[in-house]
């Protein structure tokens, strides 16, 4: 089962936020995540992996102030230390930032790169009951198939990659055929075509007289 929530302007980002029922669930959600999606934490504490899943494309800095204090409260909620404790910090990475590791516990999960440009830092001084509630009246339970939501984006992924190069070959083939039709409308050799060219003999062959030749030139 997988928690979904409305961030406050949902409305105009489109985003959504996700969190696993329990440690096993967030197995699944830290193996079939997706790249645009943002993972919550509450720093060196227990507690739930929230996610917020942004629109293709988009970076940790396309959240929007609000969505980000969403996020940490709803993390801060749901760890049962954290939510005691005030002045925490609450971390946060790209999905495809998270390592997994085959000798870690259900659940745990670390990081590809530590560095502060990845792994980025927000306090929450105090629980926001006013945040946390109206989160909590947007909260639906699912039962998504995680597995086959990952395909289908993938599978999007690979056709909007043909398509680019689709177009992208239309695109060199109209410049190539103007190109070279450029070429040959500088090229006058076409218009020297030896078949066509007739030498002063067979040109005089044609009258009885200079007189003709001229006449017929005029």
């Amino acid at each position: 089962m997988v928690l979904y929530y409305t961030p406050a302007d949902a409305a105009t980002t489109g985003h959504v936020i996700y969190v696993g029922r329990d440690k096993v669930e967030n197995e699944d959600l830290i193996k079939y995540g997706l790249e645009h999606d943002v993972w919550f934490h509450v720093d060196k504490l227990s507690s739930a992996h929230v996610y917020l899943r942004m629109r293709p494309g988009q970076t940790m800095d396309d959240i929007t102030a609000e969505e980000l204090r969403d996020c940490a409260q709803l993390v801060k909620a749901n760890s049962i230390a954290g939510n005691k404790q005030n002045d925490l910090h609450v971390i946060y990475t790209p999905w495809g930032n998270l390592l997994k590791r085959g000798d870690m516990d259900v659940g745990q999960v670390s990081f590809k790169d530590e560095s502060n440009a990845l792994v980025r830092r927000v306090k929450v001084k105090t629980r926001d009951n006013e945040i946390v509630n109206r989160l909590n009246k947007t909260k639906v339970e699912a039962y998504p198939d995680l597995h086959a939501e990952r395909e289908a984006f993938e599978e999007s992924v690979r056709q909007a990659k043909k398509e680019a190069y689709r177009i992208e070959e239309a695109k060199r083939l109209e410049e190539e055929r103007a190109r070279k039709a450029d070429i040959e409308a500088r090229d006058y050799k076409h218009i020297m075509v030896d078949e066509k060219m007739k030498s002063n003999k067979e040109m005089a062959k044609k009258y009885e007289s200079y007189e003709d030749a001229e006449d017929d030139f005029m």
